[in-house]
Parts: C-alpha cells; sequence; structure tokens
C-alpha cells in the first residue's frame, strides 16, 4: 500500500499545526517543509510530534553536511525521518545513518538536482536509508515540458523503495501508485486547495481504490 505524504511548506508552527488538524486522518507522514523548519528551528518538529503522535512526521532538512550531527538533531526533536541530499559526499548519508540506526528512526536521500536519479538510489540504498526520494524540486517543475511522468518512469526502473515529489495531485497519484512507489507525497495540492481535507481525502480514496 502506498503511503501518503503531505508536504507542509507553510512558514510558521502555528499555521503549520492547523493545516495538519485538517489533513491528518487521510495522510500517513506530516512533512514539515525545509522553508518551514529554516523559518521556525527544529521546535516545529516537536510541536508537529505531540499534537500527532500517531502520524510518522517527516523532517525536509536536506541536510549537505555532518549527516550524523543533523540527522541526531532532527531525530531528538521528534522526527521519525530526515532527508540528506542525494548530491553529497557518501559519507554524509553513513551517517546519517548511523544517527538513524541508534535511534530506530529512518533516512530519506533526497534526489533534487541529481542527475542520474535512479542510478543514485541505487547507490544510496546500500547504506541503509528507509526509501529515496524521487524529486523535482518547484524551480525543477516550473521548466517548460516539465512533467511528473519522469518520476513515474523512473520509479518503475529503480528497483528500491522511493518516494515520488514534484508534481502528485488527483491526476497523477494513480500512476504513482501504480508505479511502485512506496510513498507519494503531495504539498500544493493538498495546502493549496480550497479544501485541504477534502484534497487530502480524495488523494486517500484513490490510493485506497
Amino acid at each position: 500500500m502506498t503511503k501518503l505524504q503531505v508536504a507542509i511548506d507553510l512558514l510558521n508552527t502555528k499555521d503549520a499545526l492547523a493545516l495538519a488538524e485538517k489533513v491528518a486522518p487521510y495522510v500517513d507522514i506530516i512533512e514539515l517543509g525545509t522553508p518551514l523548519i529554516k523559518s521556525e528551528g527544529v521546535s516545529v518538529i516537536r510541536a508537529m510530534k505531540d499534537a500527532f503522535p500517531d502520524k510518522q512526521v517527516f523532517a525536509d532538512f536536506k541536510t549537505a553536511d555532518t549527516g550524523e550531527l543533523e540527522a541526531g538533531l532532527a531525530f531528538d526533536a521528534g522526527a521519525d525521518f530526515v532527508t540528506i541530499l542525494g548530491s553529497v559526499d557518501d559519507a554524509t548519508i553513513k551517517g546519517a545513518v548511523k544517527a538513524a540506526n541508534e535511534r530506530n528512526k529512518g533516512v530519506v536521500v533526497d534526489t533534487i538536482g541529481v542527475k542520474d536519479r535512479v542510478q543514485r538510489a541505487k547507490e544510496v540504498s546500500a547504506f541503509g536509508v528507509k526509501f529515496v526520494e524521487l524529486h523535482a524540486g518547484l524551480d525543477e517543475q516550473a521548466l517548460d515540458g516539465y512533467s511528473v511522468q519522469v518520476l513515474i518512469d523512473e520509479a518503475k526502473s529503480a528497483g528500491v523503495p522511493v518516494s515520488i515529489a514534484g508534481g502528485v495531485n488527483k491526476d497523477t497519484i494513480k500512476a504513482v501508485k501504480e508505479s511502485g512507489a512506496v510513498v507519494a507525497v503531495a504539498g500544493g495540492a493538498i495546502y493549496g486547495a480550497e479544501d485541504p481535507a477534502a484534497a487530502a481525502k480524495e488523494l486517500r480514496d484513490i490510493l485506497n481504490a
């Protein structure tokens, strides 16, 4: 069963908690976006975990160095997952995995900016990460001709556990599920909707169908 992850790219804890309250019944993983964590610090992680202890909290650190240290900061603040950039040195990812293993938590490698996402996904999976996020960032999505189908095709050929982030919505989530992705990440399709709860429920219903 493909899990549903909501990416909360808001800028303050109050708004993030309010959105999470609306969509929590329909999502498995609550992601705290990089801008949110940079704005509010690790305290937003603890606030979210305290409010929703039955949900997995995903800290989108996008760590580029000191993997063990930064992963430890996220986990000790209540995160279940933390992201490390796939473009970094292998030692950074391995350090984060060490911190995760010591706490029974998980590292997710984010392939934003990686040219060969499939090859890198195969490489880093050998280090013990939970899954690899095939991720097209907002800037890449804004380019002419971008389609989430690129990520869907990559997921089919990766051969390792992956999530898909970058254009997941009600029109594409069925194909994301059929690609074999273990997690579908929806951001703007939920938080940008007029009714975020209804949007999250619609995505959940499609995954459950």
